[in-house]
Parts: structure tokens; C-alpha cells; sequence
């Protein structure tokens, strides 16, 4: 399951961006982006983060997944459209000459920090 590893990668990215003033910093939530492409299941990446985040800064925060479509665009004509089927071929002109415009993304949109008592 590689969500385990990328639970363990977003909270050393998480853990490494709290501000270093902060006394008894709590993250409250961690905003993602994940494209339908990545190969991510968010139910389990969920499940790994709560196990991964105990006993650190994060623990007990809320992972928020953004999911995002498969949009792609014809090299062709132009056209651009959300992919629901794993199919990339103009729905306009019919080529399979296509650009992926969106769909593949795994990124931290922000972390929200609370200084503790």
C-alpha cells in the first residue's frame, strides 16, 4: 500500500513547515489536491495518515482531499473536456493526440497550524 508512504512523506513536509516560534504548535488540517491519475485511494491515504500522524504535531488532525477530474485537451482541434473514461480521444474531432491538462496532481494546498496553551 503506498499510501503509508505518502501519509509518512506529507507529515515530514507538515511537520518541517511549522514555524519554529510556535510553542506546542497543533496542525489542525492539512489541504490536499489529488488528481483521479495519482493512483491514490483517499479512503486509505485517510486510514495510513491517522495511524502515521500519533504522537506527532499532527495527530488528530483533518486531512482534507481535494479530488481532482481528468481534463484533457485535443492537440488537434483544440477541444478541451473532463475524461470520464479511462479513453483520451477527442470527443469533437476523434484524435488520441491529447494533452493532459489536469488529473495526475498530489500536492499540499496548505497546513493550518494552532499555537498551543
Amino acid at each position: 500500500m503506498h499510501e503509508m508512504g505518502i501519509a509518512l512523506e506529507i507529515i515530514k513536509i507538515a511537520v518541517d513547515s511549522i514555524p519554529a516560534n510556535l510553542k506546542n504548535p497543533k496542525v489542525e488540517r492539512i489541504n490536499l489536491k489529488v488528481g483521479k491519475l495519482a493512483a491514490v485511494v483517499p479512503d486509505s491515504l485517510k486510514f495510513c495518515f491517522e495511524v502515521a500522524s500519533k504522537d506527532t504535531a499532527l495527530e488528530g488532525s483533518l486531512l482534507h482531499i481535494e479530488e481532482i477530474p481528468v481534463t484533457a485537451r485535443c492537440i488537434n482541434c483544440g477541444n478541451s473536456w473532463t475524461a470520464i473514461k479511462p479513453v483520451f480521444i477527442c470527443e469533437k474531432c476523434d484524435s488520441g493526440q491529447v494533452d493532459l491538462l489536469s488529473g495526475r496532481e498530489l500536492d499540499i494546498v496548505s497546513i493550518e497550524v494552532e499555537e498551543g496553551a
